[in-house]
């Protein structure tokens, strides 16, 4: 039995890092998915120099990458309509949670840690049938167990001005528009070509 164990515990490591190795941050591009699950960039004019960008990375994009990529944008665009700076007259950046709570495989848990000695455990009686124990990893009479996740993610949004000549000096929230793309541009991390 314990052989087995064993092979069962390599078998969820390589499956865990097989999936993990395929979980890569938000590339540049324009937004896909909608809601929780939105990633990448867009942008709404309001008025002919003034837009409304955001960027919304994956759970394994770092806050940094999706704040670089939302200045990026608002540069590109800055460059694309003929201007020389942006002025960000607003800006926030979010953290978005979602909690998932699934049954786990192996009927609640594999339980195999410690020879599922060790954590949380309850015993209780019931007419019938005697003393029984409940703990998070095997689950009990009630079901399997669960697995209760939260995934995290980051969405940057910025109220974007675009103005054209120098930047003015006592303005901290002014950008200069190509030292901005020359900056960050090799840093963006832009989608494989098929």
């Amino acid at each position: 039995m314990q052989i087995g164990r064993k092979a069962l515990l390599a078998a969820l490591t390589a499956g865990t890092l097989l999936v993990a190795g395929c979980a890569t941050e938000t590339t540049y591009r324009p937004a896909t998915g909608s809601g929780f699950y939105a990633t990448g960039y867009s942008d709404r004019q309001i008025e002919p120099n003034r837009f409304l960008v955001s960027f919304a990375g994956n759970t394994v994009t770092a806050r940094d990458t999706v704040e670089r990529y939302l200045l990026f944008r608002a540069a590109e665009l800055t460059l694309a309509g003929g201007y020389d700076y942006f002025v960000m007259a607003d800006r926030d950046t979010q953290l978005r949670s979602r909690t998932y709570s699934n049954p786990t495989a192996f009927g609640g848990g594999f339980g195999g840690f410690g020879g599922g000695l060790w954590g949380p455990m309850w015993r209780f009686h019931g007419a019938g049938f005697g003393w029984r124990s409940w703990d998070p990893f095997w689950g009990g009479p009630w079901g399997g167990g669960v697995d209760i996740r939260t995934v995290d993610r980051y969405e940057a949004t910025a109220e974007v001005v675009m103005r054209k000549g120098p930047i003015p000096r006592d303005n901290l929230r002014a950008f200069d528009a190509r030292a901005v793309v020359n900056t960050i541009g090799p840093t963006v991390v832009l989608p494989k070509q098929r």
